[in-house]
């Protein structure tokens, strides 16, 4: 499975930003908060950094087990909720695509179509489609209440390893290892952009909130901020040392985006000036690309599977790691989190491949 792919261990210190960097300092008038800028995703207040030199630990979000659905018979590589919540799917190197019920945690169908390991699963933003990519070197598109297959999608010369939906839903975003991104009309399944974008294999794609950007990341070490229309490229994102970048993530609002990065490292940037705002240490990524997110639905926290069977936690304001949830054994490479509740969907390497939901007690 693609996803597998060994990169040396690499490691880099990066010039840390002020605390100040992604706080609006006039906001600290009222109630002793601090605001994120105004352009703040989150739109609700957080508390005021804690200096580093404090020994003081933030609350732990208090994230446990509520749920595991086994099913799969290997690597669990991708699991995305949809858009309103009530499912959750999920994709394997089995070739299979199985559909959950958030509620039940019952399976209500498995999928099958594509001819080797499924690396990724998208949900468009309305309706009932689903994308994947696989090392059968296609994207297929799904209809979720047949379970079918709709069409199927070729024109990469080596694995596809991500695919987006933009969020009007009618443009498709895919990478793969040939190094290109192709932007897919889904209405006809024609080719419409074909991007030389990197120099190694790209392993992700993301769309900022409202379409007009896209953003990739490879094994090259660049992150690369592209117009969705023109297809330039209007940023590169360097580290000193090209660390190969695992996942890349814009942050809700479009202004921010969060890397992952095989160094053991997330990193969130201000890619418009571009500056590295916040590092995020203390799990474990040197071998397999892992996705990261952004939860908001309770607190502000960023989230991350790690290779040493655990899910990391951070405080995204302080960077502090709040809670490192034991994944009972599971090597964790894909995690998703749910659009309105506090629950985080993961999927495992080995073990028994479950897929499993985890519950906040906040």
């Amino acid at each position: 499975m693609s996803s597998n792919r060994d990169v040396h261990d690499y490691t880099v210190e990066i010039m840390e930003v002020p605390p100040d960097e992604l706080i609006d300092p006039a906001a600290s008038e009222s109630a002793g908060c601090t605001l994120l800028p105004d352009d703040n995703p989150f739109k609700i207040p957080v508390a005021p950094v804690t200096p580093l030199s404090s020994k003081s630990q933030q609350k732990s979000p208090g994230y446990a087990l509520k749920f595991s659905m086994p099913g799969h018979a290997s690597c669990v590589t991708s699991v995305k909720f949809s858009p309103d919540g009530e499912y959750l799917t999920s994709a394997s190197a089995d070739w299979f695509l199985k559909q959950w019920d958030v509620e039940t945690a019952s399976l209500i169908q498995s999928m099958t179509g594509h001819n080797h390991g499924i690396n990724d699963v998208t949900w468009a933003p309305v309706g009932r489609t689903l994308a994947t990519c696989s090392d059968d070197k296609t994207v297929k598109l799904w209809d979720v209440r047949s379970g079918r297959c709709q069409m199927t999608l070729e024109g990469h010369g080596g694995f596809t390893f991500s695919c987006r939906f933009n969020p009007q839903g009618n443009l498709l975003a895919s990478t793969s290892f040939d190094e290109t991104v192709r932007l897919w009309d889904i209405r006809t399944g024609r080719t419409l952009k074909t991007v030389p974008a990197h120099l190694d294999p790209i392993s992700s794609v993301d769309f900022n909130r409202d379409g007009s950007l896209f953003v990739t990341s490879s094994f090259d070490g660049l992150v690369r901020i592209w117009d969705a229309t023109t297809c330039q490229v209007l940023k590169t994102l360097i580290d000193d040392d090209n660390t190969p970048v695992g996942h890349v993530k814009f942050a809700p609002n479009g202004k921010y985006i969060l890397t992952s990065t095989m160094n053991n490292t997330l990193k969130l940037w201000n890619f418009q000036k571009p500056k590295c705002l916040r590092s995020y240490r203390g799990h474990k990524n040197e071998v397999f690309c892992m996705t990261s997110n952004f939860s908001i639905t309770a607190g502000i926290w960023i989230i991350s599977g790690s290779e040493d069977l655990s899910i990391c936690i951070w405080n995204l304001q302080t960077k502090e790691l709040v809670q490192k949830v034991d994944t009972q054994g599971d090597q964790v490479l894909c995690t998703d989190c749910h659009p309105t509740a506090n629950l985080i969907a993961s999927g495992s390497l080995q073990n028994n491949y479950e897929v499993k939901i985890w519950q906040s007690t906040e």
